[in-house]
């Protein structure tokens, strides 16, 4: 599954905004005093988490981008911070995850991924991690907590139909959708890992129009893919909903979670 550089640059700044300070700071006093580190970022995108990481990680940094998305890939060294060193490497992890985290690798980083992918995935990532002992931070994995005001009639349904489309197949075989943040840190913590988390929920006020109408439109699309809300149902709330949005009245949580596994000896 691929995100379209567009919707990834809108998200951004509502992303950066969002990840959990405890969980940072957690990551950043594990590399504390140290004069360089290698990581191995999955699924990058366009590259939000080196630009939200690489300004508080030590000076001298060797960053590997993992993308199955060309396009995506090409635009993430163009705006890394300077003195950097970056590799794009074009790969399917459901297929080459192994892989991605061999070589010289300190630090696993992904953002927005493990919601997308399946509990045999999840576990690979776990073991494999374990095995070399890296630590791994993995930022907003959504949770399935969405609260939007002023309330709809049609809210809970509209949501349920949403969570039951995150559980689809994502490219990594049924997604864990919801119950991957959980999932994630229960695996971990199984291979000896200690966790840090805590939520890292985007907020949408009522000026953020254009993000809080790209989100609603990509929900009512799941939820008609679904099927399991009639489509004039799903029509007629979008419409309630983006004239809320119009009139500068709505304003939308979305439940996430950041979290920073690390070994004991590298804690």
């Amino acid at each position: 599954m691929s995100f379209s550089a567009a919707w990834l640059t809108l998200r951004e700044p509502y992303d950066l905004r969002a990840r959990n300070s405890d969980v940072m700071d957690a990551l950043l006093a594990a590399f504390d005093g140290r004069s360089s580190v290698a990581v191995a970022d999955l699924a990058c995108g366009t590259g939000s988490t080196l630009r939200a990481l690489a300004p508080r990680l030590p000076a001298r940094q060797s960053w590997r981008l993992f993308d199955n998305d060309l396009s995506l890939l090409a635009r993430a060294p163009q705006s890394s911070p300077p003195d950097l060193n970056v590799t794009t490497v074009p790969v399917d992890l459901n297929r080459d995850l192994e892989a991605a985290l061999d070589g010289p690798v300190d630090l696993v980083t992904t953002s927005a991924l493990l919601d997308l992918v399946s509990e045999a995935w999840l576990e690979r990532l776990a073991v494999e991690a374990a095995v070399r002992r890296l630590p791994v931070y993995a930022a907003l994995s959504y949770d399935g907590r969405i609260e939007m005001t002023p309330a709809d009639a049609a809210d809970g349904a509209m949501v349920a139909a949403m969570n039951a489309h995150q559980r689809t197949d994502k490219g990594f075989g049924r997604a864990l959708g919801p119950a991957a943040a959980k999932a994630a840190v229960e695996r971990f913590e199984r291979v000896g890992y200690s966790v840090v988390q805590g939520s890292s929920d985007w907020t949408f006020a009522p000026d953020d129009r254009e993000i809080q109408n790209e989100i609603l439109s990509g929900w009512a699309a799941a939820v008609r893919e679904i099927g399991t809300v009639p489509l004039a149902d799903v029509i007629e709330w979008l419409t309630r909903r983006r004239d809320l949005v119009a009139a500068g009245r709505s304003s939308i949580r979305v439940g996430h979670i950041d979290f920073f596994a690390a070994p004991a000896a590298t804690r």
